[in-house]
């Protein structure tokens, strides 16, 4: 009856109505549509269509089943730290100048040898060369300072030509440059006496002045002009003219001794640091910090995972700019520090070493003097070896890792170095060439 009465409630000729829909049915369609729906979205994410764009160019294979080949290549593990670019640990400057600081230079100065690193008593501190440090005075001794004075004066007589034999009262430095060693000079009286003023020196009663912080005095002394004396181990009367033509340059009384004070050495030309007292201030071994003038980089490397850190490692380092520079391992610290305390609760930062890394390419460093950079180092490498990547392993029902072959089949594989989204694999049943699927 239900039937005959929907019937006759159309016009004729009009298509027959749907049969009433209750809640139960309307539920039915919307849960179909829902499925409908979580399929299309899981096959687009499986495709890789989903809201992230287009991939092309990406180095991974789609995740849809596609196949990609076992290649034989060498794989590298590569791993970054921070750094910190700058230059240098500031150490002290060994001055021992004695007296009140009436001049400092500004920081960031560079100051090359024969340069002024401060001025003590209006007196220069000058810089040399060299790794001995000055330990005393350099200068003649009692017994060659007779003969020296007669060589002078008579040599001072003999360039003038007006010299006499009862003038004794002129010690007067020449104004020109020295004759070598050994040069004749006008009368030969001269000539003889300034021997005769040397031999004293080596063989007279107090002895010459000898010693390897000789050498390197003379050394310097050559480098910034003042020659006319024999590099070498044996402080002379030349030696000593020298210095009294260096002090006139400095402004300096024409001494020809050099204070123990009166020069500091370093291995090359320093940059200086920060002052540790003002002007006015008494001069101490601390009153001033110097770096070298090379950038470089030093990082805080964990102590348990430094095996990378050894000398002329190579590295690279990124800089805040996005530009890469090469670097090399110069120095590894010898003692791990503790990590600071208050870095939190769970903070497990392990000790650390310090690990300076130099720049050969100072020009690639660009205007930077401190920066936070990246340093990247190769932790381990294993060379032609068979990869696929990562994405192709599969869990096997009986444990391990396996590959999925072209036409459906499980081979089981040995997993080894993992790098650059590639793995490294072995077994009987895997061969260069072959084709395996990425899983869905």
């Amino acid at each position: 009856m239900a039937e005959t009465a929907v019937q006759t409630d159309h016009e004729p000729g009009a298509a027959p109505a749907p049969p009433p829909r209750g809640r139960r049915g309307r539920r039915t369609v919307l849960v179909a549509s829902a499925l409908v729906v979580v399929a299309a979205v899981a096959v687009v994410g499986a495709l890789g269509l989903g809201g992230g764009g287009s991939q092309e160019g990406s180095s991974a294979p789609p995740r849809s089943g596609s196949t990609v080949p076992v290649t034989r290549t060498t794989l590298t593990e590569r791993t970054t730290v921070d750094g910190q670019l700058g230059y240098g640990t500031e150490i002290p400057l060994p001055v021992k100048a004695t007296g009140t600081v009436t001049w400092l230079p500004a920081e960031g100065t560079t100051v090359k040898r024969g340069g002024t690193l401060l001025r003590v008593d209006d007196r220069p501190v000058v810089l040399l060369y060299g790794t001995l440090p000055m330990y005393r005075e350099l200068g003649l001794t009692a017994g060659t300072q007779q003969g020296t004075q007669q060589g002078t004066r008579q040599e001072t007589g003999a360039e003038g030509d007006t010299q006499k034999s009862g003038d004794q009262g002129r010690t007067d430095e020449p104004s020109g440059a020295p004759a070598p060693s050994g040069s004749p000079t006008p009368g030969g009286a001269g000539a003889g006496a300034g021997a005769g003023g040397t031999g004293a020196g080596a063989g007279g009663s107090g002895g010459t002045l000898r010693g390897m912080d000789v050498l390197q005095f003379e050394s310097n002394l050559a480098a910034l002009g003042y020659t006319g004396f024999t590099v070498d181990e044996e402080f002379t009367g030349l030696t000593a003219r020298a210095v009294r033509r260096w002090q006139k340059s400095l402004g300096l009384p024409q001494t020809g001794t050099v204070g123990v004070g009166d020069v500091v050495y370093s291995a090359g030309k320093v940059r200086i640091g920060h002052a540790n007292a003002r002007l006015g201030s008494p001069a101490t071994d601390d009153v001033l910090t110097y770096t070298g003038t090379s950038r470089k980089v030093v990082v805080n490397a964990s102590a348990a995972e430094d095996s990378w850190a050894v000398r002329r490692a190579a590295v690279t380092i990124a800089l805040p700019d996005g530009k890469s520079v090469k670097g090399e391992v110069a120095s590894v610290g010898k003692s791990a520090t503790a990590p600071e305390e208050g870095g939190g609760e769970g903070d497990s930062a392990a000790p650390t070493v310090p690990v300076t890394i130099t720049v050969k390419d100072q020009k690639s460093v660009g205007r930077l003097e401190s920066a936070p950079v990246t340093v990247e180092y190769v932790g381990r490498e294993r060379a032609d070896v068979l990869t696929v990547p990562v994405a192709a392993l599969v869990a096997l029902a009986e444990g391990g890792h396996g590959l999925e072959t072209a036409d459906g089949r499980f081979v089981a594989v040995k997993t080894g170095l993992f790098a650059d989204g590639r793995v490294e694999v072995s077994g009987s049943a895997v061969r260069e060439g072959m084709n395996v699927r990425i899983p869905e």
